[in-house]
């Protein structure tokens, strides 16, 4: 630096400075990357099939919920629920939905064979109950 001329500061750096394009391009490229990392790990964004995946996920569950409490109605019409209550309570916790499916509660009418995921709703359910 010549001895007469004056440091300049940053903004008059700043006005001075001339990117080319590809540094331009580059840090462009890189600010989408960060963008999209960010909103799809962070900011709640989601593709299409997740979007499809969730809802329908979330249909079933609804169903089962609207089931359950027609397997509770049909294990209250059972003349022995009283004894049967206190065998599911007995049971261990993975085996409470095999029961419920033994008893045919979870049959639900108009269907041929119990569901899996009712039976496990109903037990729950059942197992609440207190007498």
């Amino acid at each position: 630096m010549e001895p007469n001329q004056k440091k300049l500061g940053y903004r008059q750096r700043w006005d001075q400075a001339r990117p080319a394009k590809k540094v331009v391009f580059w840090f462009a490229v890189v600010a989408i990357v960060v963008v999209l990392i960010i909103g799809f790990n962070w900011g709640g964004w989601v593709t299409g099939g997740s979007a499809r995946d969730t809802a329908v996920q979330s249909g079933k569950d609804a169903v089962i919920l609207r089931l359950a409490p027609i397997c509770v109605y049909q294990f209250n019409q059972d003349p022995e629920k009283d004894q049967k209550l206190g065998e599911l309570k007995e049971a261990s916790r993975y085996k409470r939905d095999d029961y419920v499916r033994e008893q045919g509660w979870a049959t639900i009418p108009g269907e041929a064979e119990p569901d899996r995921q009712v039976s496990d709703a109903c037990a729950q359910l059942l197992v609440q109950i207190d007498q």
